[in-house]
């Protein structure tokens, strides 16, 4: 069966009241309680966005966002009441795209989900027979792929959106502001997520992530992406 949205998370009225409110949104969702059970749901179901807790009873919410890295690329949601930076930095590096703290507002939740749900929807949905290709790196926007030097690299949904949202726009400095409007598509994103995918980038598209060409910062306001540079 295919659902938008699939809650882990072993506080189970929590799991519950999320999916309650979201199914009463227009977004078919479905809760479960540990990892194995959420491995068990993909084996006959199918979600566009996963709502992933930390702690899993005697279980890491880190360890199953790796195994489902493994075989699915849908958004990865984080929802944890811990909320120091590194947690959250190590929630974004093994494959989640956002990070959200408990105690927080269904609505603000729903709406969270609503703009990535769309966005996923609209980049499937979307073909353009168009290549973008600034030094090795060549972009695919009908394939959905990067390659760099010809072997293809492994970004993630939130990567690959920020990614292409920069060399639709090159040369032109960019503030953060309008990147979590039109990237991440809500203004409640924070600078740690975005920064975060900033150098995930970086590492995998730059020769040197420390002395970048392709995608620069501009101290206090933003980014700037230099398409042709040398």
């Amino acid at each position: 069966m295919k659902y938008k949205c699939l809650v882990v998370d072993d506080e189970k009225d929590l799991a519950d009241s999320i999916a309650e409110y979201f199914n009463m949104f227009d977004i078919p969702t479905y809760s479960v309680y540990d990892g194995e059970a959420c491995m068990e749901f993909f084996k006959e179901n199918q979600a566009e966005l996963i709502l992933l807790d930390i702690n899993l009873g005697n279980n890491s919410g880190f360890e199953l966002c790796k195994k489902i890295r493994q075989n699915l690329d849908v958004p990865i949601f984080f929802i944890s009441a811990r909320s120091s930076e590194d947690d959250m930095i190590i929630a974004l590096n093994i494959g989640g795209d956002d990070y959200i703290c408990k105690p927080f507002s269904l609505g603000v939740l729903c709406a969270k989900a609503k703009a990535v749900l769309k966005r996923y929807e609209n980049n499937n949905n979307t073909a353009k027979s168009e290549l973008i290709v600034f030094g090795d790196i060549e972009i695919d926007l009908d394939a959905k792929t990067v390659r760099k030097n010809g072997e293809l690299l492994k970004l993630k949904y939130m990567e690959y959106k920020l990614l292409t949202y920069l060399v639709k726009n090159p040369d032109r400095v960019i503030d953060k502001e309008e990147l979590f409007q039109n990237v991440w598509e809500d203004k409640f994103t924070g600078d740690g997520t975005l920064n975060v995918h900033i150098r995930h980038l970086r590492e995998k598209l730059e020769k040197n992530p420390n002395q970048p060409q392709f995608i620069q910062t501009v101290w206090g306001v933003g980014y700037i992406f230099k398409k042709d540079t040398v």
